[in-house]
């Protein structure tokens, strides 16, 4: 996975490369798909959730910056396995997770495999987590129709935020500082992520229908 789907796609931080060869991928997925664990593609979670392919949980990461330290939101748990990662770098995080069931799992397996530095927390990601704000990093690995103003609210001071933003069908990679003056946006990447739903995000309902 390292060597033939992440550098010779353009991945080339050592540490992020490290830190994802130090964490079992496998797992992070259900047993039905253990086989393609390690494929560049994403797999189905349950509760019309999935684990992100490979690569893009490359990108994000290295797009984050991620220093020894840092205190990390991440919107959308999933299995963990993007926590499990930025944990491997140092990070503090915190991780929202709307599902209880995925929520419980995440917590559990995060637990069995040592990641002390990881918190997962049932609620809405899409309001972020207030309570343990400010934050260095805000890593959202679900697609919002816009940027919540929510979560530039709990950013630190020169922190950054990864997040999908567009459509249903399509959206754009964006990373955000925020500095004293404000903040400023940049395109990284065209993506497709399920939905970030809830308060600040798609409506559940609009989504399913």
């Amino acid at each position: 996975m390292i060597e033939t789907q992440l550098r010779r796609r353009g991945i080339h931080d050592e540490r992020v490369l490290a830190a994802m060869a130090l964490v079992p991928r496998h797992e992070f997925v259900p047993s039905k798909f253990i086989e393609l664990a390690y494929a560049d593609r994403p797999l189905p979670i349950g509760a019309a959730e999935t684990i992100s392919q490979p690569y893009m949980v490359a990108a994000m990461t290295v797009a984050c910056e991620v220093e020894h330290g840092d205190r990390v939101l991440e919107i959308g748990t999933g299995s963990g396995y993007q926590a499990a990662v930025l944990a491997e770098l140092g990070a503090k995080v915190c991780s929202i997770e709307k599902n209880p069931h995925l929520a419980g799992k995440a917590r559990a397996l995060l637990a069995r495999l040592g990641y002390a530095n990881v918190d997962v927390i049932c609620g809405d990601g899409s309001e972020g987590y207030a309570a343990a704000s400010p934050y260095q990093i805000i890593l959202v690995t679900a697609a919002s129709p816009h940027l919540p103003a929510a979560l530039v609210d709990q950013m630190a001071e020169g922190g950054r935020l990864v997040i999908p933003v567009g459509s249903r069908e399509l959206q754009r990679l964006e990373l955000v500082r925020k500095t004293a003056s404000g903040i400023s946006t940049a395109w990284l990447d065209t993506c497709q992520f399920v939905p970030l739903t809830g308060k600040n995000g798609w409506p559940q309902q609009a989504y399913l229908n």
